[in-house]
């Protein structure tokens, strides 16, 4: 065996082993004795995250082992990937997330081209699935998650209208929220509170709330009460008064949904049906559908069908958009 392969093995031997180690932090950061410590670390601003420091307890050999592996790696990590971490609430850092994703990357590509099946064309096939994966999951964990957000926001708003209608000052309507409301607004909160209580200003704990979670109704929510925190006035009637607007903003969107709905899933059927009946093919007949794809002239048909399809879906998608 030459010596790139061997490279490539002992390259794969070390990734995982340092996504063992990262599994086994997952694992000891989940018990209440570091509960404090993980919340810290989760809540530190942007400006700081480039200077986080991964020390890991004295008491345990795999902690200390991890915080020496990911502070040789920390210039893997940058602000936007830990910010969207902190939306999809997922408790590992950057420079873990791109261990993650770089180390099965490299793994698929020595399972399927070198291991498996020794083809280099399945080994890069199995590495660009390895390596989307991790963005999908974590695309896929921000979007849900915002969802779940969306829906409570008029709760939310009632919450803390009516603390502040009964005497309570705009912190304490917060806590009120954190402990009526499941995740994710109660989590979503709860930072805020800790960001509060770490010496942060109202106005800024708040900022990075909506910079976490990007909703147009939570940005004018908060620009409402910074601008009520400047120049005074009711904060009971601009809430009642903002809840009012978000109420009819999720109504109307509801019903763009509604009358929208019938185009976009056209455009997801007529775009996923092609690639069904060409999987159907190569299950029935295998040698029928395969001479399509030999190299040559008519080798340009696939590749034609597949870039009308592409945008035959974004065209669908763009008529069925409304701008609210």
């Amino acid at each position: 065996m030459s010596i790139g392969p061997l490279l490539l093995i002992a390259l794969a031997i070390i990734i995982i082993v340092v996504g063992l180690f990262v599994v086994i932090r997952l694992v000891l950061t989940s018990g209440s004795s570091s509960q404090v410590n993980r919340r810290v670390r989760t809540f530190v601003s942007k400006d700081q995250s480039a200077t986080r420091d991964f020390r890991g307890s004295a008491e345990s050999f795999f902690g200390d082992f991890r915080s020496r592996i990911l502070n040789s790696v920390t210039f893997l990590e940058s602000d936007e990937i830990n910010s969207r971490l902190l939306s999809a609430n997922w408790k590992i850092s950057g420079t873990e997330y791109y261990l993650i994703q770089y180390g099965g990357t490299i793994l698929a590509f020595i399972l399927g081209g070198l291991l498996l099946t020794g083809s280099l064309v399945s080994g890069f096939g199995l590495a660009i699935i390895a390596f989307i994966v991790p963005n999908f999951l974590l695309e896929r964990s921000i979007r849900i998650r915002s969802t779940l957000f969306e829906n409570q926001l008029i709760d939310i708003l009632v919450l803390i209208n009516g603390s502040v209608r009964a005497g309570y000052s705009l912190l304490q309507s917060l806590d009120v929220v954190v402990r009526e409301l499941p995740a994710p607004a109660s989590e979503e909160f709860e930072r805020v509170q800790i960001e509060v209580g770490l010496g942060m200003p109202m106005k800024q704990a708040l900022t990075n709330l909506t910079l976490r979670r990007k909703n147009d109704d939570l940005n004018m929510i908060v620009t409402a009460i910074n601008i009520n925190s400047q120049v005074g006035g009711n904060l009971a009637q601009m809430l009642e008064a903002v809840t009012e607007t978000v109420r009819d903003r999720i109504r109307i969107l509801g019903e763009v949904r509604a009358l929208t709905a019938y185009a976009r899933y056209t455009g997801l059927i007529l775009t996923l049906l092609p690639f069904g009946v060409a999987g159907l093919l190569f299950v029935l007949n295998p040698e029928y559908i395969s001479r399509i794809f030999i190299p040559g002239p008519y080798l340009i048909i696939p590749v034609l069908a597949v870039i009308m399809v592409i945008i035959g879906n974004i065209w669908i998608r763009m008529l069925g958009r409304i701008e609210v």
